[in-house]
C-alpha cells in the first residue's frame, strides 16, 4: 500500500504568500520544508514554528480535531505537543484550512533505547491523556474501535506479506485470530491513536514530545498502549510498562493485536523509512506470545 498521492501541491511559495496575507508578522522568518507524509505537509517557520498543511482532503477533518482538541488537551500532559497557535483560512489558491502549530525539536524515536525514566514519563502521559472522553470526542473509523473490524485489512496485509523471509505469516493469523476473540472494551477515552516512533520525538538523547495528533479520537486505550511493542526493544521494558500503567489482561491482549495490525500496517506501506519499524513490531508482538 503506497502512500496516497497528494491532491494538491504545496510549495514554499504558496506558503509564503498566505503568511503574507493572514500572518504578516511571521513573513520575515525563514521557511524550510521538513516533511510531507500522508496527511499533511509540514514547514519549519523560524525555529519555534511549524506550519502544518492538508495535502488531501481527508486529512482536513483530521486536521480540525487538532485546532479544536489540542489546545484542550495539552494543559494535562507531560510531554510537548504541538498546540496549534495560529489557524489558517483557504484562499483562492489553496482550499482548505491549515495550522501554525508550535515546533518540537528533535529527532524521531526510531531506534531509541527508552531508559526506566523514559518509560514511566509515557506511562504517565498516557494515563493523563486516557480520561474519559467527552461526549463530542471525535470519532475515529481507524483506530480505538473493536479489535476484529480491522480483521480484513490484517488478512489483507498478511497474504501480501506471507512470502516476505522475516514475516511468520501463519503464526501471526493464529495470533491474530486468538487476540481477535479478547472481549471489546466499554471504556471510551481520549487517544492519540498513531502512537509509532515516527511521532514520538527525542531531543538530548531523552523523550521529550509527541507530534502529529490528527487521529486524536475516543476510544479504546489498547490503540495507544499498542506502542510499547513499536517503542520498546526487550520484553522487560514492555512488562515495566503495562504494569506502571496498571493494564488489565484483556487490555494487553487487545494492545498486542493493535501491535500486530500497526506493525503489518508500516511494513505493508511501501515507505522506506516505516518498513523496518513494522517488520521490528512484528517480531516483537511473536516475541511475547
Amino acid at each position: 500500500m503506497n502512500q496516497p498521492r497528494a491532491e494538491i501541491q504545496i510549495g514554499i511559495q504558496t506558503v509564503q504568500r498566505m503568511l503574507s496575507a493572514q500572518f504578516p508578522a511571521l513573513t520575515d522568518l525563514p521557511l524550510t520544508l521538513v516533511d510531507e507524509g500522508w496527511d499533511n505537509v509540514t514547514f519549519l517557520l523560524g525555529t519555534e514554528l511549524a506550519v502544518r498543511l492538508p495535502r488531501r482532503e481527508l486529512a482536513v477533518k483530521l486536521l480540525l480535531h487538532e485546532q479544536l482538541w489540542l489546545p484542550v488537551l495539552a494543559d494535562r500532559l507531560s510531554l510537548e505537543i504541538p498546540v496549534p497557535i495560529h489557524f489558517g483560512q483557504p484562499d483562492s489558491g489553496f482550499p482548505w484550512p491549515w495550522s501554525i502549530v508550535r515546533w518540537i525539536p528533535g529527532t524521531t524515536a526510531d531506534s531509541h533505547d527508552f531508559s526506566t525514566a523514559e518509560i514511566q514519563l509515557l506511562v504517565a502521559t498516557l494515563q493523563s491523556l486516557h480520561q474519559l472522553a467527552s461526549s463530542d470526542a471525535p470519532e475515529n473509523p481507524f483506530r480505538g474501535i473493536p479489535l476484529h473490524t480491522r480483521h480484513q485489512g490484517v488478512t489483507e496485509r498478511l497474504a501480501r506479506q506471507q512470502n516476505h523471509p522475516e514475516v511468520d505469516a501463519p503464526r501471526l493469523a493464529a495470533l491474530w485470530e486468538e487476540l481477535c476473540s479478547t472481549p471489546a472494551s466499554t471504556n471510551r477515552v481520549w487517544l492519540h491513536g498513531d502512537l509509532h516512533p515516527r511521532n514520538v520525538i527525542i531531543r538530548d538523547g531523552t523523550l521529550v514530545g509527541v507530534i502529529d495528533w490528527g487521529d486524536l479520537n475516543g476510544g479504546d486505550a489498547a490503540t495507544d498502549l499498542a506502542c510499547a511493542w513499536l517503542l520498546l526493544d526487550t520484553a522487560v521494558k514492555r512488562q515495566e510498562f503495562f504494569s506502571l500503567y496498571n493494564a488489565q489482561p484483556a487490555q494487553i491482549r487487545r494492545a498486542q493485536g493493535w501491535a500486530l495490525h500497526m506493525g503489518l500496517t508500516l511494513l505493508d506501506s511501501n515507505e522506506p523509512r516505516h518498513m523496518p519499524l513494522g517488520l521490528t513490531t512484528l517480531q516483537r508482538v511473536l516475541e511475547d506470545t
